[in-house]
């Protein structure tokens, strides 16, 4: 479950990174979709894309290639992954990071702990 970072209006440009929180117990996957909030551009292809996937049997979680891209994209976002457990990641408040990954758009894989 992707979580922040806050913004306020549309068009602006968040600072901060972007916190995962892996539930474990089952596979599942969901693709990061990102644009520049200002316009009409995502109507002709000015998009990112970023499919992330967890697989429960190997314990891996997988940030794929980021697909597509906007004008005004940041090249490098930050990802704070939380393997949620029975009193960690587990309320609405921004949880200490278990690993935190610099992301530039090629594919990155981590096994949970």
């Amino acid at each position: 479950m992707p979580m922040g970072p806050q913004v306020e209006y549309a068009d602006e440009k968040p600072d901060g990174p972007v916190e995962l929180r892996i539930y474990r117990g089952a596979d599942g996957s969901f693709d990061l979709y990102d644009d520049a909030g200002d316009g009409y551009g995502y109507e002709h292809g000015e998009r990112s894309v970023v499919p992330i996937g967890w697989n429960e049997t190997t314990r891996t979680l997988t940030i794929g290639e980021r697909k597509g891209r906007y004008p005004g994209m940041t090249d490098e976002r930050i990802f704070n992954i939380v393997w949620v457990g029975a009193k960690h990641g587990v309320s609405g408040e921004v949880t200490d990071a278990d690993k935190t990954v610099r992301y530039s758009g090629a594919a990155v894989t981590m096994t949970a702990p």
